[in-house]
């Protein structure tokens, strides 16, 4: 428990410019009046975003995250998080900067913010 404590406070002082972006809209109830929390601990593995409301985890996912081996782990860690009910939604890094909007009218509409939850 402490390790993964140490891991996640290093993580979010070390935030990819992609995380802090992003954090920069979902934080404060900025999207939709949802909270979301950064670096979550969930079993064995760390979000990098959750709505504990909606139970939605975002993920952003750089290059390394297209290997093969990054592929398989990323499908484990979604098997496993779809048994404790939450949902992951997955971007790239860059799409983050190249289509902001989109990616949040995407969240926005997972979160149920917009028409009707999924």
């Amino acid at each position: 428990m402490a390790v993964q404590l140490a891991r996640r406070r290093q993580l979010r002082h070390s935030s990819t410019d992609a995380e802090a972006a992003l954090w920069s809209h979902l934080r404060g109830r900025r999207l939709g009046g949802f909270k979301f929390r950064r670096q979550y601990p969930c079993g064995p593995f760390i979000l990098d975003f959750f709505c504990p409301v909606r139970r939605l985890a975002i993920e952003l996912d750089g290059g390394q995250h297209f290997e093969a081996s990054a592929v398989a782990y990323d499908a484990r860690r979604s098997r496993f998080l779809a048994t404790k009910g939450i949902r992951v939604l997955r971007f790239a890094s860059d799409q983050i900067f190249r289509e902001t909007d989109a990616a949040l009218m995407t969240i926005a509409f997972a979160l149920g913010a917009y028409g009707p939850s999924p």
